[in-house]
């Protein structure tokens, strides 16, 4: 196989793209101490950044004063569901715009986060001009709040979503993408980062639990579902140790799989989300595995999380096609039937900074 064809990685024409930017300002007591309460604090500065919103033509923007995780996805219509710890916004970035101010009431949030979801086609071409948009608006916002030296705290995330075996579902049609990293694809598009950037690239992928799945493996009556789960800790790693991949987890516990820079973040888990932890740039092999024995889950979720080393020039091409012949040749060792069940990989980029 040639370098340059091995570079690039092959991703059905449906492949849905998404991207969000978070921005994270601390609510001090000292912020508060300008309003009389804390809803008249979060509605006027909610008021501000949607009226600048409007002036960057962003058009998918809300402000979270209740400390819910945001959760964004695709899909065909417009929702958006609370749980006790997330706010799940569904949406398509080719129609959908909304404004909201999510609050609850006589609660004092420890930070204000502004959520920008991308709108508008070419999601990933645009990106860095919408990350120009958001930082424009940032710019803008800080002297306009009632007090100076609050810090702001950016994330910008962006997936690639595709079905693993869309060709064998009779979707042949495929782009060639070479998946650079973040910094020089902005770069490019003249949007400079600040030097202090911490970078995350990762594939999760959700494996439901078919019936079919706990049947090969779980007498009818089982309590114990080692065999299970470890079958699949087992076939997982196998697979990604052929192909040289070391930074992996397997979560299997009922919770979302939050994947953070441990170099960078300090990781709590919540009774809904399950922060994991890794370090690109540690050589040793990371392997975070979170099952119990005695409760069977509706789904098993599995992540590979590339190395500095992965995002050189040539991209993560290299990488995508590591992870796509390991989870091919893990979901041939589980019993994936190709034509008839869905493997939704995620490609995700995420890169912070402190503005």
């Amino acid at each position: 196989m040639s370098l340059s064809h091995q570079q690039k990685v092959y991703i059905p024409k449906e492949a849905r793209t998404n991207q969000y930017i978070t921005a994270e300002i601390k609510v001090t007591d000292e912020l508060l101490s300008q309003y009389p309460d804390y809803q008249s604090c979060y509605q006027t500065l909610s008021r501000l950044i949607f009226n600048l919103a409007e002036q960057h033509d962003l058009r998918n923007v809300h402000v979270i004063t209740n400390d819910k995780l945001p959760v964004v996805r695709y899909h065909t219509e417009a929702y958006c569901f609370q749980t006790t710890e997330q706010i799940l916004f569904f949406y398509n970035p080719a129609y959908h715009e909304a404004q909201n101010l999510f609050s609850q009431e006589n609660y004092r949030a420890r930070k204000l986060r502004i959520v920008f979801l991308a709108t508008g086609e070419d999601i990933r071409s645009n990106s860095a001009s919408f990350h120009i948009r958001v930082r424009e608006l940032l710019t803008e916002l800080m002297p306009l709040m009632p007090i100076s030296d609050l810090k702001v705290k950016v994330r910008d995330h962006q997936h690639l979503s595709y079905d693993l075996f869309a060709k064998a579902k009779g979707y042949k049609e495929t782009y060639g993408y070479k998946l650079r990293a973040i910094g020089p694809r902005y770069k490019a598009r003249k949007c400079e980062l600040p030097e202090n950037v911490s970078s995350l690239t990762y594939v999760t992928v959700s494996l439901p639990l078919s019936r079919k799945l706990k049947q090969g493996l779980l007498p009818d009556s089982a309590t114990d579902f080692t065999p299970l789960y470890q079958h699949l800790e087992d076939c997982f790693l196998k697979a990604a140790a052929n192909r040289q991949l070391t930074r992996l987890a397997m979560i299997a516990n009922g919770l979302t799989p939050l994947v953070r820079n441990s170099k960078f973040e300090k990781l709590d888990s919540k009774t809904e989300v399950q922060m994991i932890g890794f370090d690109p740039n540690a050589t040793e092999q990371q392997v975070i595995r979170r099952w119990n024995a005695d409760n069977l889950v509706e789904a098993a979720h599995f992540t590979i999380v590339a190395g500095t080393k992965d995002c050189d020039d040539s991209g993560f091409g290299r990488f995508m096609n590591n992870v796509e012949t390991a989870l091919k040749a893990f979901a041939a060792d589980i019993g994936v039937d190709p034509e008839r069940e869905d493997l939704v990989v995620r490609f995700h980029q995420h890169i912070s900074y402190q503005i």
